[in-house]
């Protein structure tokens, strides 16, 4: 059994492993695909992108500078723990792309591209952040401490308010419209990217089935799609006749057979297929995973 501290170690290791992978992501979305692309991407590195073109501040330099007053104004918001877990990201994600990324090549090539590639990492690199319970700083913090203070506005509006304004400066400072149209785009394929991560993973399909024929269905769907079903007594408001209504867990890619299933046994099957983010359990996503 590990103790304490193995566990401890572990965990630390770990969240140091995602963190120089997400950093290695994130630092080649910036400083590769971005930094000489002529756009902004959204959040605080968009921001540091605008000062490094107008004065020639480092970008994680920049970026490090722009989160300190935003680190001050959210503790109370968004805690200690973050707040240390993100530190330790920012700083490692900044020596990646003043230190590291500088000794390679930038991407010259469409602006398009490079704005599809920005986002794709950048996404990636964030979303590894996240699932270590860490962030990339700036704009979450903002947008943590703007949504306690103004709970009835959602976090994707707030979000995308402040990205919209960090996307627009970038049309005086490059010079064309086309910059917001790619920080636009490059910000839409991170969030993206950011969701598939996160819940694409784990998504599935619960397959919600009424029939009379709950246990001959039931068998059907485990031979067929090799998935188990729940079953609930079901009474209809206005018929009043009992029916059965099965519930099965299900991926995306089983999802046809499930209901090739019900279809084999209950033509009159009312079915319906519910997309989920997420699915833990038997045969799924471990509960501590």
């Amino acid at each position: 059994m590990k103790t304490h501290e193995e566990t401890k170690k572990r965990r630390v290791m770990t969240d140091l492993l995602y963190n120089i992978s997400g950093s290695v992501l994130y630092a080649a979305g910036i400083y590769t695909f971005a930094g000489n692309a002529g756009f902004a991407p959204g959040g605080v590195s968009g921001l540091a992108l605008i000062m490094d073109h107008l004065w020639g501040i480092p970008v994680g330099t920049m970026t490090l500078l722009l989160n300190i007053p935003l680190v001050v104004i959210s503790y109370r918001a968004v805690g200690r723990r973050l707040l240390v877990k993100s530190a330790v990201t920012m700083v490692i994600s900044s020596l990646f792309l003043d230190l590291v990324f500088p000794l390679f090549p930038m991407y010259s090539g469409d602006r398009l591209i490079a704005s599809v590639c920005s986002g794709a990492f950048l996404g990636a690199g964030m979303a590894l952040f996240y699932l270590r319970g860490s962030s990339s700083g700036g704009i979450d913090f903002l947008t943590f401490t703007i949504k306690k203070k103004k709970p009835h506005m959602t976090i994707g509006v707030i979000t995308m308010l402040i990205d919209l304004v960090v996307i627009l400066l970038g049309w005086p400072v490059f010079g064309d419209v086309d910059a917001v149209l790619y920080g636009v785009l490059a910000t839409f394929v991170s969030t993206v990217v950011i969701d598939k991560i996160l819940y694409g993973a784990g998504a599935g399909t619960l397959a919600v089935i009424i029939t009379k024929k709950g246990k001959e269905t039931a068998e059907r769907i485990s031979e067929k799609a090799g998935r188990g079903v729940t079953s609930l007594r079901a009474v209809g408001a206005y018929t009043r006749s009992e029916k059965e209504m099965l519930l099965c867990a299900c991926s995306k890619a089983e999802a046809y057979l499930v209901k090739s299933a019900v279809q084999d046994v209950d033509e009159n099957a009312f079915f319906m297929f519910v997309e989920t983010s997420e699915v833990f359990g038997e045969g799924f996503k471990k509960s501590g995973q």
